[in-house]
């Protein structure tokens, strides 16, 4: 789930350098002119995710989240399965007193396994979502503080790189502005936990 969430996040910061898909400079073919560098700009994401406290921490409460809930439904599938071991020693020793009573527990077990699996499966979506909603946000705050990074207008490309997502296989330390994020990423976050 944490290599899913870093993925996630990973997109994120290679969309906010990309948001603005079909500006008036990208319909027009690029060209450099001699001895010119492109002005660009790289964010290793592995260092947003380990520094910004804000991805620490929702990264954290999602994890427990998926914990708490994986040790739920463990819990209650091991009691359904304790439930119909007991049904079949009942079965087997024609402890019922009735066809019907036997065919009422059997519906009311078959019921609680229903109940559980739609119940997983709503779990499941539950965290999707909180962790859909977690990188639209990291996703717009990268975003917004790359727009600050570059009110002066000269960074004109953002890439990204990470661990698991290398798109980047060299880059001058002069153009890694991943500090810079990181640290307005959390002046941001700690100005807001504060009021």
């Amino acid at each position: 789930m944490k290599k899913v969430f870093f993925a996630f996040a990973a997109l994120a910061v290679m969309l906010a350098g990309c948001k603005n898909s079909q500006s008036e400079s990208e319909k027009k073919l690029a060209t450099i002119p001699d001895g010119q560098f492109v002005p660009i700009a790289v964010i290793n994401t592995d260092s947003v995710l380990a520094n910004y406290e804000f991805a620490v921490q929702a990264n954290d409460e999602l994890m427990n989240k998926q914990e708490n809930a994986r040790l739920d439904l463990s819990e209650r599938a091991r009691s359904l399965q304790n439930d119909m071991a007991t049904f079949q020693k009942k079965m087997e020793n024609n402890a019922f007193l009735s066809r019907e009573r036997a065919e009422s527990e059997y519906n009311r077990l078959q019921k609680r396994q229903e109940d559980l699996q739609q119940l997983e499966a709503k779990m499941s979506d539950d965290l999707m979502k909180e962790q859909q909603r977690l990188t639209e946000q990291m996703h717009d705050s990268i975003d917004s503080v790359i727009k600050e990074l570059n009110k002066d207008g000269k960074i004109k490309l953002v890439v990204t790189t990470s661990s698991l997502i290398e798109t980047v296989l060299y880059c001058d330390p002069e153009y890694d502005i991943t500090e810079q994020v990181v640290d307005m990423l959390n002046e941001r976050w700690n100005k807001g936990k504060e009021k």
